[in-house]
């Protein structure tokens, strides 16, 4: 019999927060807007868990972004990013949104995004 595993602080944060968009996309019915941050990038999609596909995505790899952004991780390639997914959402007729920010705390490169995709028209 092996020993219980600890669980970490982030994936404690990540299954609470996981929690509480599911309950709220089977609510609501809304599409969910995920993000992910890495050390160099960032990364965002909206994603329809009913029927399993992901309706619009943009990430600092876009091709929109070559020559313009100087690296990845900064707030204003987040804010780019966020306007993007967020111009790509609307075209697809989505226009509300359930935020999943998964492990990471709402806060600099995250809450950048989030900004700019309310912005641009998302409501969440």
């Amino acid at each position: 019999m092996s020993a219980p595993t600890k669980t970490t602080s982030k994936e404690r944060r990540q299954f609470s927060v996981r929690n509480r968009v599911r309950q709220s996309v089977l609510k609501t019915g809304r599409v969910r807007l995920s993000v992910h941050r890495t050390s160099k990038h960032i990364y965002a999609q909206v994603i329809d868990d009913v029927n399993g596909n992901t309706l619009a995505a943009a990430s600092t790899i876009d091709k929109e972004f070559k020559g313009q952004l100087k690296t990845g991780a900064t707030v204003e390639a987040a804010q780019k990013v966020g306007a993007l997914v967020a111009t790509r959402a609307k075209e697809k007729g989505v226009s509300q949104v359930v935020f999943d920010r998964g492990q990471f705390l709402f806060h600099g490169r995250i809450k950048a995004l989030a900004d700019a995709a309310r912005e641009s028209g998302l409501d969440f």
